[in-house]
């Protein structure tokens, strides 16, 4: 059992700012060097010096970080594994960041920085609450990992590693927690009050590349058709009705919950497109934003190029397309749909990378009922809610052989801070990141 009073350490809205001073941007490896990475791993060894003592450390590619937490009994249902990244994106220096975006500055109860939010605010509150338990003498009843990757931002090849590594040894997770989710306000449009939404499944990503080839030349008589607008028209057919809208069992789970919790006529709103599929892809898909983005693959073109000249028609043109695979198809089936939608055999369709989306873990098991226990110490009466993540996560390497996957940072995000992930001004409140580690602390003392 936990002490009654417990062991919490003062200070970690300072910790949270110089983890944030390193800028781990793994986009920018070649420009910034390593040393910005070894110096975080360097930081976390000295802010937590139990946590370094007491679990195995591993290093798995020059990124990835694995603790291993021996518990009091080796369960024969598999460990818990938690995750997060310390890596981040790039900042553009043109933004207007109310502090700098790598300054960490501590400010009216706040935390401000890149990666307030996403991951290193995750990552310190479970760093927080072992070291916490540690100090008083805790041991979990099962094996616990501690799963940290560098280089989730550039497809986590880290966290694949040690995914298989642990696969390869034969250790199953019991259960497994990344980012992805959070304590909202507002979950849906007409939904009030506030619910920690956990991701239960995750939609695939899939990156594809359009090509074509012209006659180059003078720009003074150009052909009717050119590289250019063969791409252009190309990218324009891909437009958001591309993928039909289908509601997910893990949608219709999410509705079931939020009318449990929902009073007056949006509780009878949500039972019924709980109770209606097609009428929930439909209305989701006509709300736009996220909710359209729950019920069907997206389609968003990020990157063209072509031409060396501002008068000279270049002989090719390229764009990148990134996908999201909704829960239910294929990676297979998105990239034979863009071909039908495109409809041009001068245009070349090139897949570069491609993840399905996962499986979807039960609501139903004891691992669902233990994050909802925990969240009701931590944050009381707030629900927890199914729902699908839309961003890819460290976790979808383990989820092919682990059968309890989700994705909750246990912090609250107001709509303007979710804003903020990968945007101007990402921050964190500091009694946030108290709740966040009373969470963990919590999941971590009622395993069984």
């Amino acid at each position: 059992m936990a002490n009654v009073t417990p062991t919490v350490r003062p200070g970690i809205d300072e910790r949270l700012s110089r983890m944030i001073q390193l800028p781990t941007v793994s986009a920018e490896l070649e420009e910034r060097g390593r040393e910005p990475f070894d110096a975080f791993v360097a930081l976390i060894a000295e802010l937590y010096p139990l946590t370094h003592e007491s679990l195995a450390l591993e290093r798995h590619t020059d990124f990835g970080l694995l603790f291993h937490w021996r518990g009091r009994a080796e369960a024969s249902d598999g460990p818990v594994v938690l995750m997060a990244h310390y890596d981040v994106v790039p900042v553009d220096e043109s933004d207007a960041w109310t502090h700098p975006p790598f300054a960490g500055v501590i400010a009216d109860g706040i935390v401000y920085g890149r990666g307030a939010l996403d991951d290193k605010g995750p990552l310190i509150v479970v760093l927080e609450a072992v070291e916490n338990l540690l100090v008083d003498g805790f041991v979990p009843a099962r094996d616990v990992y501690l799963s940290f990757g560098g280089n989730e931002e550039t497809y986590g090849h880290a966290a694949q590693e040690i995914a298989a590594v642990l696969r390869d040894r034969g250790i199953v997770p019991w259960l497994v927690v990344d980012e992805g989710g959070a304590v909202v306000d507002a979950p849906l449009p007409f939904v009030p009050g506030r619910a920690a939404m956990i991701g239960v499944g995750e939609k695939g990503v899939m990156t594809v590349r359009l090509s074509a080839r012209g006659d180059g030349g003078h720009a003074s008589a150009p052909p009717t058709l050119t590289a250019v607008r063969r791409i252009a028209r190309a990218v324009d057919r891909l437009g958001p009705t591309t993928f039909r809208p289908r509601a997910s069992t893990a949608i219709l789970r999410m509705l079931s919950r939020l009318a449990d919790q929902t009073p007056g006529s949006a509780r009878h709103l949500l039972r019924v497109l709980a109770s209606a599929p097609l009428l929930t892809a439909r209305v989701f898909a006509a709300l736009g934003g996220e909710p359209a983005a729950l019920v069907r693959t997206t389609v968003a073109p990020t990157m063209q190029s072509g031409g060396t000249a501002a008068n000279v028609l270049p002989s090719q043109a390229s764009a990148t397309v990134n996908l999201r695979i909704a829960l239910g198809e294929t990676t297979q089936q998105a990239v034979l749909r863009v071909r039908r939608r495109v409809r041009d055999p001068l245009v070349k369709v090139e897949v570069v990378e491609a993840s399905e989306p996962s499986p979807e873990s039960s609501t139903e098991n004891a691992q669902f009922a233990l994050l909802a226990e925990a969240l009701e110490i931590s944050h009381p009466g707030v629900p927890a809610v199914p729902y699908v993540m839309m961003a890819a996560t460290d976790s979808r390497h383990f989820h092919r052989f682990s059968p309890a996957v989700y994705r909750f940072a246990p912090l609250e995000m107001s709509n303007a801070q979710r804003a903020s992930i990968h945007g101007v001004d990402e921050n964190v409140e500091i009694a946030a990141l108290a709740r966040g580690e009373r969470f963990h602390r919590a999941l971590l003392e009622r395993l069984v």
